[in-house]
């Protein structure tokens, strides 16, 4: 597949989206068309253990009843506290969305300092959007699908439905963050149409990222009518 010319920083991009809507399928398929993938939930759950400074920062907010015996965040007392207080969950990202933005800026100054850096590096996080942390990035690609599609899938997986409706109301409709994106990933059809609409997505990646220069720090273009990937 064509890559842009070579780069002394990758082009760095946001991937997005909303519960259930296939936002970690579309980071490994990227990944396989040669993507460096970085997990941002997955680092706050790296954060969160004992000794870390999240694990600090969530005992600090809330007390060390939201603790786990070990001393790492025991996130169903955490949900439980955030469900008490509808203003907790602000102060949460306040404190810990740095954490994860400096974990991210230095894992793509770990990767510009390769010899031959990936020519993109994505940066996979559910709330990207809701943190404002989408701007820290050259592209948002956002992946998409109906709410009901979403609630449906995520009871597929075994989630407990009314679960699902809380997390869901707690997160930015879709819709909206698709409004923000350079490009969206369509994902409302079935499983088997949903790589084609990858290797798309992946094809506009690489042309904006083209025009993204390749030594400076990573700034956020305009979107451009987040037309979907329908392959």
């Amino acid at each position: 597949m064509e890559s842009p010319p070579s780069r002394s920083r990758p082009c760095v991009v946001g991937l997005t989206g909303g519960l259930a809507s296939g936002k970690s399928t579309v980071a490994r398929g990227m990944a396989r068309l040669g993507a460096a993938v970085l997990d941002a939930d997955a680092v706050v759950h790296e954060l969160y253990r004992p000794g870390m400074p999240g694990a600090a920062a969530v005992a600090e907010l809330f007390g060390p009843g939201v603790l786990d015996p070990r001393g790492g965040v025991d996130r169903d007392a955490l949900a439980a506290r955030l469900q008490e207080d509808p203003e907790a969950l602000g102060r949460l990202d306040g404190a810990v969305h740095p954490l994860v933005r400096e974990h991210v800026r230095s894992w793509v100054e770990d990767l510009a300092a390769r010899g031959d850096p990936p020519e993109v590096a994505v940066v996979e996080a559910t709330l990207m959007v809701e943190s404002g942390s989408w701007r820290d990035h050259d592209l948002l690609v956002v992946v998409w699908c109906r709410p009901e599609q979403q609630l449906e899938r995520a009871v597929a997986r075994g989630m407990d439905p009314e679960r699902a409706r809380t997390l869901l109301a707690h997160q930015m409709p879709l819709e909206e963050k698709r409004r923000l994106a350079h490009v969206v990933v369509d994902n409302s059809g079935p499983p088997e149409e949903l790589p084609p609409r990858i290797e798309s997505a992946w094809r506009e990646i690489l042309q904006l990222c083209s025009r993204v220069p390749a030594t400076s720090p990573a700034a956020p273009a305009t979107p451009s009518g987040s037309r979907p990937s329908s392959g």
